[in-house]
Order: structure tokens, then C-alpha cells, then sequence
């Protein structure tokens, strides 16, 4: 661990380097930003209180560690009631799956099962029919000329399966898609008060609809996650408010999980496919070479760049002293970037095999993660199958966001 020190360099150029990520320069190409923050040293301290974390080996070590927590219910009712944890999406994010801790994390993640074999073999038929279709669509439109790739498929994919999945009315998928969408600025780093506001009022949303189908599935079970979960818990809370609540909340998770950062997936992983023509050919000539592509591309630039943990007890990270409950960081973009763990980092190459913590890690190791795989490697060999190539029309514009990546467009036409 070594000996603690103080920061060599102080808040203020955080401030500008971080006042830099928020432009849309820094959007578009965060990473020259993030070799300067990791120039700085492995840990630094944030603008706002608390640290980053740089280092792939640190952010590593931290996600595998119990000594390292998630900023849970508890924790962000402590940071007082007239801040950004006391907003209400805030603190139901807080009482989800991903936020909690053990044991209560161990007894809800045993009650959520996991996508087991026979479960994405189910969603696995879907995806391919509906990308097949999704896939039908785009090629319709680029006879006439040119498509937005994100709304017509990468947008389209993940509410499909996971809609689909769930017995969810493909009527209400596209208002869920923007709840989702809308939602997320309460779990980005400086989020303001519009955007808070925005989510209070997106979870609010989220919260009746979802809790009205359980209500429903109660009284009308079915063959579905929603109903299975309804009757996994009967099993393990007497209490059947306490029950259905605990139901709604591992929905709103999986709705969550499944759709936002997924789609970000599919498209940067498509513009990543367009952006030199030689990968789509290189994809063309290797079909195998698909899930290796998948891999590099969540960690050429991963859906989630940034992952917060808090500390369990006092500690030295990198030479610098952190105490209990302050929270680090952990920066994942520039981590994927970093040169002592990966060689040449910030050349796109999928033979590099590459290690990456789009998934987190440790006991929140992403659930959907082999659902998120499934549809970026089926809607890749559909793709370059079915398609001659496609080229960029125009550079993609992306969301406001920091830790949250989203391409708001990826306008396409035939090469």
C-alpha cells in the first residue's frame, strides 16, 4: 500500500479537466482528457470531495475487495437531506440490486436468479428474430438513402428482448425507453438540479407503471420472470407489501440495466465497425472474430466510464490516505486505457484479447452481462452478414454525459 501522502496537485485542476469531459470535445473523445487525469497519479482527489481512480490494477483490486462498498441506502441518507443523494430517484436507485450491500445484497441477488442457459436460450430466439427484423427495416430505409442506425436498431433491440421477456405490452416500450434514458443523470457524477428534477420525475413514472404490473401478474400469474419472482418471494417475505415491493425493485433494475447501457453497447460498437472500413472487412472475412470484437469494443470505450464505491474502513490506495465512507471513483474509461495493463491501449485491436471492467466486478458483477453479449454478437454477424458496407454519413452527437456514454445518432448509408 505504501506510506500515505498528500496529493501532489490540488482540486482546481481536477476542476478543469473535468470542466473539459463536459464539453462536447471532451464527450466525443474523453480519452486524451483521461491520460491527463491519470498523469496526476493513480488516485486524485475529485473536484467535488472524495477521489478518481485511474489505475486498471486499482479499479480492479477495488471491485474484487470487501473492503470497498456500494454507496447504499444508508450511506447516501448520511450525506444529509439538501443533497443529490437525497433525491427521491436517488434514493430508489439506492434500494436496487446493484447499490446494495451484504448480506442484504447475497439475499436479494439469490432471489433474482441469474440468466442461466435455458433463459438466454429464450431471449436468444428473440433477439435474432427481431433483430432479423430490425435489420429488414434498416436496409428498406437506406434504399432511399440514409438511416439513423441508433433509433432504428440500437435503440430498438434491447426493449424488444427485455420487453419481450418480461410480458411487457409492446405498446408501452418506447415511453419505458425514454423513462430509462431519463432516469440515468441521477447516477451521473455532477448532476444538476434540472437533471435531477428530470429523473425524480422519470423514476416516479417508473415506479407506478412498474408497480402496477406486479400488482397485476399477483392477480393474474403467468409464465413469466415478473410472476416467478412474485412467488420466490411469497417464500422468503410473509409480508406481501414488503414482497411485492421487493418484486418491483428487481424489475426496475433489470428494465435499467437491460436497456440503457446496451443500446450505448450496440452503438458504439457499430460505429466502432464503420469508423475504418477495414474492421468491417476484417468482421466479413472472420465471423469468428465476433465476440472478440464484442470485447474490445467494451473496452475501447465502454458503456459505463465511471463506477463509485465507497470505503469500508481507513486505508492508503496508491500512496494516498482515504477514509471510511469517503468515496472513490473508480474512472473505468481511463482504466481501459491504461498502458500498464494494456499494450499500445488506444489502438481498437479485438485479437488483443482484452481484460476490461465493463461488467464491474466482484459480487456485482453485472447480471444481464451475457444478455448484453448475446445481442451485440448476434446483431454484429446479422449485420456484416446480411448487409454490404455500411459508412458513416456524419460524426455521431452525444448525450451530456460523463459516466453514462450514449450516441444520440449514427446516421448510416450504403458504401
Amino acid at each position: 500500500m505504501g506510506i500515505a501522502t498528500t496529493p501532489s496537485t490540488d482540486r482546481r485542476t481536477a476542476v478543469a479537466l473535468f470542466s473539459r469531459l463536459r464539453t462536447a470535445e471532451g464527450q466525443a473523445d474523453p480519452f486524451p482528457i483521461y491520460t491527463e487525469l491519470r498523469s496526476r497519479g493513480g488516485v486524485s482527489p475529485a473536484p467535488w470531495g472524495g477521489f478518481l481512480v485511474t489505475g486498471f490494477a486499482a479499479c480492479d483490486q477495488i471491485l474484487r475487495s470487501a473492503n470497498w462498498l456500494e454507496p447504499d441506502r444508508n450511506w447516501r441518507e448520511s450525506q444529509g437531506p439538501r443533497t443529490r443523494w437525497s433525491a427521491f430517484s436517488s434514493r430508489e436507485i439506492g434500494r436496487t440490486l446493484p447499490a446494495l450491500n451484504p448480506p442484504e445484497h447475497t439475499r436479494v441477488r439469490r432471489a433474482a436468479g441469474s440468466f442461466d442457459r435455458g433463459t438466454i436460450e429464450q431471449i436468444g430466439r428473440t433477439v435474432s428474430r427481431v433483430t432479423d427484423t430490425l435489420i429488414d427495416t434498416l436496409e428498406e430505409q437506406l434504399r432511399h438513402g440514409e438511416a439513423d442506425f441508433a433509433a432504428l436498431v440500437s435503440e430498438e433491440l434491447p426493449i424488444a428482448a427485455i420487453g419481450d421477456w418480461l410480458g411487457l405490452p409492446p405498446a408501452d416500450w418506447p415511453r419505458l425507453r425514454e423513462l430509462t434514458h431519463d432516469q440515468v443523470f441521477t447516477q451521473e457524477l455532477l448532476p444538476s438540479a434540472s437533471q435531477l428534477a428530470q429523473s425524480d420525475a422519470a423514476m416516479a413514472e417508473l415506479r407506478s407503471y412498474l408497480t402496477e404490473v406486479v400488482r397485476h401478474r399477483r392477480r393474474h400469474p403467468g409464465d413469466d420472470p415478473v410472476s416467478r419472482w412474485i412467488a420466490t418471494w411469497d417464500g422468503i417475505e410473509p409480508d406481501q407489501e414488503k414482497a411485492d415491493e421487493a418484486v418491483y425493485l428487481l424489475v426496475l433494475f433489470i428494465l435499467l440495466a437491460a436497456l440503457e447501457t446496451t443500446s450505448t453497447l450496440l452503438s458504439t460498437m457499430t460505429f466502432l465497425l464503420l469508423e475504418h472500413p477495414e474492421r468491417w472487412d476484417m468482421v466479413a472475412a472472420d465471423p469468428d472474430i465476433v465476440p472478440a470484437f464484442v470485447e474490445e469494443a467494451l473496452r475501447y470505450d465502454s458503456p459505463t466510464h465511471v463506477i463509485s464505491r465507497v470505503a469500508a474502513q481507513d486505508c492508503v490506495l496508491d500512496g494516498v490516505e482515504i477514509h471510511a465512507n469517503d468515496m472513490v471513483h473508480l474512472m473505468v474509461g481511463a482504466a481501459h486505457r491504461d498502458p500498464a495493463k494494456h499494450p499500445d491501449p488506444d489502438r481498437f485491436d479485438p485479437r488483443r484479447k482484452p481484460a476490461h471492467l465493463a461488467f464491474s466486478g466482484g459480487i456485482h458483477y453485472c447480471l444481464g452481462a451475457p444478455l448484453a453479449r448475446l445481442e451485440a454478437q448476434t446483431l454484429l454477424r446479422q449485420l456484416v452478414g446480411r448487409l454490404p458496407r455500411l459508412t458513416l454519413v456524419r460524426r455521431p452527437q452525444r448525450a451530456p454525459r460523463v459516466a453514462f456514454r450514449r450516441l444520440l445518432n449514427l446516421d448510416v448509408a450504403l458504401a
